[in-house]
């Protein structure tokens, strides 16, 4: 893949945050989270794991995701996580962007993430959510690569 993104693409630890609205809740929720990619596997394959923590929620939501079938512009990603089970999706990456969208037809479940690289290679991020029974998810924030001295 001809695309220099730090994020995802190569092996490292990122922390992030930002906001959450739900439309069914009137505040703003603030969030943290943090990725951890790995290599490239034999299969042309790259595992990350994502770990968010909302701002006074006790519990720490987990996803896994695979992107795999990269190619020039477009690669296919896998999501699982304990609400959804797992699910596919198609992404498209270019000099600035990394996105990805889900649409799941049976359950109502679509949404998007939008990675857009920064001068400092940190990204900004927007997603959106949404499920058959009209909850909606807005998410906004900006992730960067964690330092060694942060790490713990």
């Amino acid at each position: 893949m001809s695309y220099e993104h730090p994020f995802i693409l190569t092996p490292s630890s990122w922390l992030g945050e930002g906001k959450i609205q739900l439309n069914m809740v009137d505040e703003e929720l603030a969030f943290y989270t943090r990725w951890k990619a790995g290599a490239k596997n034999e299969e042309g394959k790259i595992e990350c794991t994502q770990e968010i923590q909302v701002k006074g929620l006790s519990d720490i939501m987990h996803n896994q995701f695979l992107f795999y079938d990269l190619h020039p512009g477009t690669f296919s990603i896998e999501l699982e996580n304990t609400a959804l089970g797992k699910v596919l999706g198609s992404g498209i990456i270019s000099d600035k962007i990394i996105a990805w969208e889900f649409r799941i037809k049976e359950s109502g479940f679509e949404g998007f993430e939008f990675y857009e690289k920064q001068e400092d290679h940190s990204y900004l991020m927007r997603a959106e959510y949404a499920t058959a029974d009209q909850f909606r998810t807005l998410i906004t924030g900006k992730v960067w690569k964690q330092q060694q001295q942060e790490a713990k």
